[in-house]
């Protein structure tokens, strides 16, 4: 995974993998130094108990002058030290020829070590199994040779002891792990509700459900939700008081200008010509820059539109256009297609188009409306002379035009060209299976 794609992980999958890195190295550590600290207490009383039995035996035993031996009261209260090889052993060795043992060690001696005070050591018993060992020097009333006293036990009851409470503290450790994350999972999904709620009023005003964001949201987010719908407002009149502007621009400016049309008929020949042309460059201009200003560019919060709806008047308009030029126009925009465009710019769009094919159609000339995985394609075709690949090539680029042999300015390719670059579409010229031009228009259609 890549730092970019880290980047925009969602705020749920974010906290719900620390969670789970939190619990998977906090407890396996945490479990590490509870079973350290378990080992460390066995192990301590263990020895403890050793010490325990080494006073037991220190105080068994007697030095009998008259016999002049060690004697010993071998009864410890733990039958172990009378079975054979058991694994649990004592032993008195003096400097002398002294010597007793537990019955356990049988013909086997303990090693011995020099020591003064208690020694606490792990050693190989009779059958190699781990011993843990504790002696010490004593001195005993009339008996001058110092006692060496060692008792010793089989480690195999502690590894067991302990062996049992890793299994009980992993199998703890994991059902813990488990609650733990799906607590957080449940924590992570309550606390990001509010979000969900935000993402679904959002969804809501995209759709034309509502005008506004909800604001009946925990305080951080409601004053998201208000700067939102301020933002939202705002654009909303400027896109409106623009509209608004550029029609009233457009009225304003009609008069005047067939005023001077009519005006320059009453002119000399070249200079009637003249005014003519400059005229005609005039509107053309004002067409121009006023659609481009009409037109909203992609729908960021409104409603999605039915296409064939929002074609009606378009294509009503452009049948009694057709009949008149005496041409056949037939189209297939199929029910039910639905896309995120502004109803202004989407009958500019087509209406253009059609208008041009109008121009060069010699007999017929249709347009077909369809949803791919692309988004939204208008393809108009006609059988009028179409055009070289250069030409096509000459008419895709800024400025380009596709009626290059008749008088006017390009305007209506102008327009789509705008449009399409404002929805970040595609605009496409090829060759028409009726034999004129073919004239493709994709437009994204992710509600973005």
């Amino acid at each position: 995974m890549t730092r970019s794609s880290l980047r925009h992980l969602p705020i749920a999958t974010r906290l719900r993998v620390s969670a789970l890195v939190l619990v998977l190295v906090v407890l396996p550590v945490a479990g590490s130094i509870l079973a350290w600290n378990f080992r460390e207490a066995v192990n301590s009383a263990f020895e403890q108990r050793l010490e325990s039995l080494l006073n037991v035996v220190l105080a068994s035993v007697r030095y009998d002058p008259e016999t002049d031996t060690l004697v010993s009261n071998r009864q410890l209260g733990d039958a172990r030290f009378e079975q054979v090889f058991s694994g649990w052993y004592w032993q008195v060795r003096s400097e002398g020829s002294y010597a007793i043992t537990s019955r356990s060690l049988w013909d086997q001696r303990l090693p011995v070590t020099k020591t003064r005070g208690m020694d606490v050591r792990t050693i190989a018993g009779p059958r190699d199994e781990s011993l843990r060992l504790v002696e010490r020097d004593v001195t005993l009333p009339n008996l001058d040779a110092r006692l060496h006293i060692t008792v010793a036990a089989d480690l195999s009851e502690v590894h067991t002891e302990v062996a049992r409470f890793w299994g009980l503290l992993v199998a703890s450790l994991v059902i813990l792990g488990l609650l733990l994350v799906g607590l957080t999972a449940l924590q992570i999904r309550w606390g990001l509700e509010p979000l969900r709620r935000l993402e679904r009023s959002l969804d809501a005003v995209k759709q034309g459900r509502l005008s506004a964001l909800d604001t009946d949201l925990p305080a951080e987010l409601a004053r998201l939700s208000k700067a939102i719908n301020t933002v939202l407002k705002r654009d909303q009149t400027l896109i409106e008081r623009g509209r608004s502007a550029a029609g009233n621009l457009a009225h304003a400016m009609k008069t005047p200008v067939s005023v001077l049309m009519t005006t320059t008929e009453q002119l000399p020949e070249p200079q009637r010509s003249d005014m003519q042309v400059e005229l005609q460059r005039l509107d053309e201009a004002v067409r121009h820059h006023l659609a481009r200003a009409s037109a909203a560019g992609p729908v960021t919060l409104g409603a999605e539109q039915d296409v064939d709806k929002v074609l009606v008047p378009v294509i009503t308009g452009i049948e009694q256009l057709s009949r008149r030029r005496g041409l056949a126009f037939s189209h297939d925009v199929k029910p039910g297609i639905r896309a995120w465009i502004e109803p202004q710019d989407l009958q500019e769009l087509a209406g253009n188009l059609l208008e041009n094919a109008t121009q060069w159609a010699r007999t017929r000339f249709w347009m077909q409306v369809r949803f791919n995985t692309n988004g939204l394609e208008f393809s108009i075709d006609d059988d009028g002379p179409g055009m070289s690949e250069q030409q096509r090539s000459q008419a895709l680029e800024r400025g380009g035009r596709l009626d290059q042999t008749r008088p006017g300015s390009g305007l209506g390719l102008a327009i789509v060209r705008e449009l399409v670059d404002l929805y970040g579409g595609e605009l496409a010229l090829s060759e028409s299976p009726l034999g004129g031009l073919k004239v493709t228009v994709t437009l994204p259609n992710d509600g973005q």
